[in-house]
C-alpha cells in the first residue's frame, strides 16, 4: 500500500522541511484495514483499535522532526506509544500529496465543480509535473458574495474570512488547500478572480481590495476530503484492502 500511495505522490514531490512517507511500524506488515485521516492523535489510535484497523493514512504528518524520547511527556510521544503498543502502522502522505497531480488541490477543485483544472503555480521535480496550487473556472459566474456561500456550503464551514467583496462576478479560481499564503501574488498574475486557501497571515488581506476576492476558510476545512484521496488510490491499487475514513474530528480550533 505504501508504493501505491508514494507512486500517487512521490516523496521527491515533498517540501525540504517536510517529514512524508512511514512515520511508525514495520513496512511488510498485513494490512487488516487502513483508518484515513488528516491529523494523527490518541484519539485516531484509538478509533484504529475500535475499528480494527492495523494501519493509519493520514495527510498531516504524526513526527515532523526526530524524537529523542519515546514516554508519556508529549501528545506525539504518547500517541507514538500507543500505535507501537498496539502494532500499529502510520503513513502520511503531506507536502507530496499537496504537490502531485490529482492531489490535495485537485480535490478541493473537484468539490467546488471547476472545469479546466491546472496548476498555476507549476514545477518540475525528477520529470515529474508538480505544483503548490491549482486554477480551475465554474461552469457559470457568481456574484462575490454568492461564491463565499457556495464555497461554505461545499466545505461545511460555519464563517469565512473575505477581504472586501468583488464588485464584479468572479469565475476563475486559484486554490492552495491549508496554508496558501505564499500563493497570493502567483493567483492574481495567473489571472484568478478568488483566491480559496485555509489560512493566512492578517498582513496579507491588505492592499487587494477589487483585485482578488480572497476567501480562507480554515485549514482543517480546506483539506477534510483529502482521505477521499487516499480511498480512491488503496481501491484502485490495492482492491482487498479494507478501508474507513476517520469520524474524528482531529480540528484543534473552536468556533464559539
Amino acid at each position: 500500500m505504501l508504493s501505491a500511495l508514494e507512486r500517487f505522490a512521490p516523496l521527491p514531490l515533498q517540501e525540504s522541511w517536510d517529514n512524508a512517507g512511514l512515520q511508525v511500524g514495520l513496512t511488510e506488515t498485513e494490512v487488516s484495514g487502513a483508518l484515513l485521516c488528516l491529523d494523527v492523535n490518541e484519539k485516531i489510535v484509538d478509533e484504529a483499535i475500535q475499528k480494527g484497523c492495523n494501519l493509519i493514512v493520514s495527510h498531516h504528518p504524526l513526527l515532523f522532526r526526530g524524537l529523542k524520547t519515546i514516554s508519556d511527556l508529549t501528545d506525539v510521544q504518547r500517541t507514538v506509544m500507543k500505535a507501537i503498543v498496539n502494532g500499529i502502522c502510520v503513513i502520511s502522505m503531506h507536502t507530496n500529496m499537496d504537490n502531485a497531480k490529482g492531489g490535495v488541490n485537485f480535490k478541493i477543485a473537484e468539490k467546488l465543480g471547476l472545469q479546466d483544472v491546472c496548476f498555476f503555480a507549476q514545477k518540475t521535480v525528477e520529470g515529474i509535473e508538480a505544483g503548490s496550487g491549482v486554477i480551475g473556472t465554474l461552469a457559470e459566474p457568481l456574484a462575490s458574495d454568492d461564491f463565499v456561500i457556495a464555497v461554505k456550503k461545499a466545505f461545511d464551514v460555519e464563517c469565512a474570512m473575505c477581504n472586501e467583496l468583488l464588485r464584479r462576478p468572479v469565475q476563475k479560481m486559484a486554490i492552495c488547500g491549508g496554508a496558501g499564503d505564499f500563493l497570493l501574488d502567483e493567483a492574481l498574475k495567473a489571472g484568478a478572480d478568488a483566491f480559496i486557501t485555509g489560512e493566512m497571515h492578517y498582513h496579507q488581506y491588505f492592499g487587494y481590495e477589487q483585485r482578488i476576492q480572497i476567501c480562507v476558510i480554515g485549514h482543517y476545512q480546506s483539506e477534510q476530503y483529502t482521505s477521499e484521496i487516499f480511498r480512491d488510490i488503496i481501491a484502485k491499487d490495492c482492491p482487498g484492502i479494507r478501508t474507513e475514513i476517520a469520524e474524528t474530528s482531529t480540528n484543534p480550533i473552536m468556533y464559539l
